[in-house]
């Protein structure tokens, strides 16, 4: 295939992107502008080829736009120090391991709304589950979804402290045939 005869949808097909990913790509300027056609069909080259799929290995790394960006200019700047690739693969790393962090906060929350609900009211009415109870609380009182709020016991009997200080009773499942 010659340099310059390679269609947006071949190259969406190479690099798995869509077509509006790459003209998204072009029109924020990751990607040059295509060659055109005389039908105004855009052509791309060896070049725009191997840039997309360094583009898209990024996004498969989830690298952000502004990094992407700043990764791409370094591939174009051959002379500058590799450190600031490393840099900015650095502060990837560091925001990945935050979130990796609220992950697992989430999946200790998720574990013990699935615990509590098969301890406290699985098989009963919906009307009753701690998990829906829990989720119909504001996230300050609320128990198993909630990594701010203060809980000796999850689910249980407790209390936490609004901003005034004063204890807020969090809702438990009461047992069959109370009211």
């Amino acid at each position: 295939m010659h340099n310059h005869s390679r269609t947006i949808g071949w190259l969406a097909t190479q690099t798995g992107c869509s077509v509006p990913t790459i003209r998204y790509y072009e029109e924020i300027g990751l990607l040059p502008a295509a060659t055109r056609r005389e039908g105004g069909h855009r052509v791309y080259s060896d070049a725009d080829l191997r840039r997309l799929a360094f583009i898209r290995r990024c996004r498969d790394f989830g690298f952000p736009i502004v990094h992407i960006r700043e990764l791409v200019g370094l591939v174009g700047a051959p002379e500058r120090d590799c450190t600031a690739a490393r840099d900015v693969a650095q502060l990837h790393l560091t925001e990945v391991r935050r979130k990796l962090k609220e992950w697992r906060a989430l999946e200790r929350s998720l574990n013990a709304f699935v615990e509590n609900c098969t301890a406290q009211c699985a098989g009963g009415p919906a009307g009753e589950c701690v998990i829906l109870e829990d989720l119909a609380m504001p996230s300050s009182v609320a128990c198993c979804g909630s990594e701010t709020a203060p809980v000796t016991n999850c689910c249980g009997p407790a209390t936490v402290s609004e901003p005034e200080h004063r204890p807020v009773q969090i809702a438990t499942r009461r047992p069959s045939g109370s009211r």
